[in-house]
Order: structure tokens, then sequence, then C-alpha cells
């Protein structure tokens, strides 16, 4: 199972793309992503078909052609220095990526009903949260978050945890319907670690008999799906920051994150 869940960089690149996880890769209904490098000067394009895209600097600036829009998306140094501005896509439409000093750019994606406007997401306007303490300190950026920027079933965020420290803590899961406690989400992790040589590791446990169970070292461009079961900790290695970028859809009627937290981990934590 740990092999499927685990990507190593290269293995899920397919055409254009190098990484391409959508429904039919992974075995799930909703969640997908895709990370495109262009040249200077290169351009890439797709249609959206039944999901809605967001396109997500992650290092580079880009202009996005979205039918007859364009959105000029400044981008970002690096995903280390700073949260960025993003493009929205709807579903059944045409985008173009073109970027002039090229860059590395993540398309995260989820099938969804509702068809919604093009729409641009300024950087200063994305949510940062400083959460946990001590060697559980980390910073969400709340970009997609459900309650940040309307999505019909997308959500996503990106997490920086420094050097040393565990994220993803207590392990917390989001596989069952539970009314007002919990949410089914599938989803995806993304990583880049800050350094030629570092590196982090992701536990996911199972929740249920034969579910997830990965315990991975993870590297820049790796991915681990989580389709199920309890995930966390995320840790990185001291003297080199972990960032990761979450993607989330699921069937609910309601677009939330709702989550529990691993009851043998709580306990002295919260």
């Amino acid at each position: 199972m740990s092999k499927e869940l685990h990507i190593p960089r290269g293995a899920g690149a397919q055409g254009a793309y190098a990484l391409d996880i959508g429904p039919e890769r992974a075995g799930w209904t909703y969640s997908s992503l895709r990370v495109v490098e262009l040249e200077a000067g290169g351009t890439h394009t797709f249609t959206t078909g039944e999901s809605e895209w967001i396109v997500l600097p992650l290092h580079g600036g880009c202009s996005v052609h979205i039918a007859d829009e364009v959105i000029q998306l400044l981008g970002r140094e690096s995903v280390f220095a700073s949260a960025t501005d993003f493009a929205y896509a709807p579903r059944q439409t045409r985008v173009q990526i073109a970027s002039g000093a090229g860059g590395r750019f993540a398309l995260a994606g989820a099938k969804c009903e509702r068809r919604l406007p093009a729409r641009y997401g300024p950087a200063p306007e994305v949510p940062v949260e400083h959460r946990g303490s001590g060697t559980c300190a980390r910073q969400v950026r709340g970009f997609a978050a459900a309650d940040a920027f309307a999505c019909d079933r997308l959500i996503a965020v990106e997490v920086i945890t420094p050097g040393g420290n565990w994220s993803s803590y207590p392990p917390h899961k989001h596989d069952e319907h539970r009314p007002g406690e919990e949410a089914e989400l599938e989803e995806i992790y993304y990583f880049e670690i800050d350094g030629p040589h570092g590196f982090g590791y992701q536990r996911v446990s199972p929740s249920r008999e034969g579910g997830a169970d990965v315990l991975a070292e993870v590297r820049s461009g790796d991915a681990v799906l989580v389709p199920d079961g309890w995930h966390g900790p995320s840790v990185a290695q001291p003297g080199h920051a972990m960032y990761y970028l979450n993607v989330m859809a699921g069937p609910g009627e309601t677009r939330e994150w709702r989550i529990r937290f691993h009851p043998d981990h709580t306990e002295g934590y919260r």
C-alpha cells in the first residue's frame, strides 16, 4: 500500500506534467494535482473538463488566460519566500499558462458540479495562521481554505514546517461523514524541502482494517495520497524547512474541513 500512496519525484510524471495525479491514478472521485514546469517563454494549455482548478505559482510568475480573460500572477521566488497570488479557473473552459521568465506551477483541481466565475486571488488576502507551538509550530497559508476563497468542492492550503519540527499533529482524519464532526475528503500532499539534500517524513496510519498505511521519506517533488486514515505527523529534517501543498475534495453537500484527532495522541498536546 505504501508504494502506491507514496509517489516519488518523477514517478508521477505524465506528458507535459512533472506530476499528474487525477482520480483515475489515485483510485478516487474528486481530487487532482498537477505540476507543470515551464522554460522561459514557455506556455501550457489545458481544458478544465469536469473539474475546477487553481493555478498556484510555486516558483516564478505567469499570465493565465481563461477563455477571454487574462489574469497576471506575480508569483514568488520560492514556496518558502511568501504566500502567492493565484488564479481560479472554472469547469468546462480552456486555460493557457504563459511564463516569460519560466517557472514551476501547481494546478490544484477538484471534480465539481457548479461553474463559478474565473477569479484572481491576491497574495495579501491569503490568510496566514501560525499554528501550534514549540517543536510543533508551523505556518498555514489558507489560500483556498473552505472559509477563505469560494470554490465548489476544492479546498487547498499550504503549510511551512520549520526544520526539526512536526506538523499535521496530532494525527487526524477526515474519511467519514459525521455531521458537525468530520467531513469526508480525499487528500493529496505535495512536498518541497528547503535545500538540495533535505528530506522529511510523512506518516499515514490505518483508521480501518486494510486502510492506508504509509511511512515515507519525502523529498522535493514527492507526493503522498491520503484516501483514508490518520495522517501525521509530517516531520521536517533539522536545518531544512518543509513545505507541503494540501489538495482536498469530497462528496459532502457542504464544502467544509472538519477533522477528528487521534484519541491516543491528544493528551497533553492541546
